[in-house]
């Protein structure tokens, strides 16, 4: 009987790779805020149409669920990027309705650039605390998809109730979710739970996301000043 060979754990290697993912994640993070601000641009300017209502809620699912059937199919090939990025210009579009509110105050750039700042405290506030920290945040993932699944369903009731108050909540409870998300998403990353940049980029992109649309409306909500 011949004994097997195993390979001695090499440490520093695996913590190569992992600095590594981490490392690609945050700089395709930042190529696609290009195609998110492009995205943006161009529904704001050509006024495109809003979707509105349970039909347009329904095709905004499909549409983005169709993009991250195509990053996860593409995320081990050279198409991969082009596809994420893809899906970032069109989660721009997506950005017009909140936008084109926001800009009707006459502090609206103001707004937009608070919520850009407190986006970039949040995440980088979590991206540290996720990567220095010696707790394991992995028991917080059947929390958070169930946190996220009750504000879907929220979010989804008030479009017919319309109700001033569970709007409200809805955000502030975005905001929180979205934030653990991100801590969640980034100490995969670091400890190895997520090995490919690109599904990593996709995770962190819509925590982001999802911090900002709700921050922006929050402050116009707040701090919206009428001309």
């Amino acid at each position: 009987m011949i004994p097997s060979i195993q390979r001695p754990y090499d440490a520093s290697a695996v913590r190569s790779s992992r600095h590594r993912v981490l490392r690609n994640t945050y700089w395709l993070l930042a190529l696609s805020m290009i195609p998110t601000v492009l995205g943006a641009v161009v529904g704001v300017q050509f006024a495109l149409p809003v979707l509105r209502g349970g039909i347009g809620l329904v095709l905004f699912l499909a549409i983005a669920f169709g993009f991250m059937f195509a990053i996860e199919k593409t995320k081990n090939s050279a198409a991969g990027v082009p596809v994420l990025l893809g899906f970032t210009f069109f989660m721009g579009l997506m950005l017009t309705p909140v936008l084109r509110l926001t800009l009707g105050y006459a502090n609206g750039p103001a707004l937009i650039m608070g919520a850009f700042g407190g986006t970039a405290v949040v995440f980088a506030a979590m991206a540290t605390i996720a990567t220095v920290s010696k707790r394991d945040f992995s028991g917080m993932g059947s929390w958070l998809f169930a946190g996220t699944i009750v504000l879907l369903l929220a979010s989804v009731v008030n479009i017919w109730l319309a109700l001033p108050a569970l709007y409200l909540a809805t955000l502030v409870l975005c905001v929180g979710i979205f934030t653990a998300w991100l801590l969640f998403d980034v100490q995969r990353i670091v400890n190895g739970g997520e090995t490919n940049y690109i599904t990593a980029t996709l995770s962190v992109y819509l925590d982001v996301y999802n911090i900002f649309t709700a921050l922006l409306q929050l402050l116009g909500i707040g701090f919206g000043q009428r001309d």
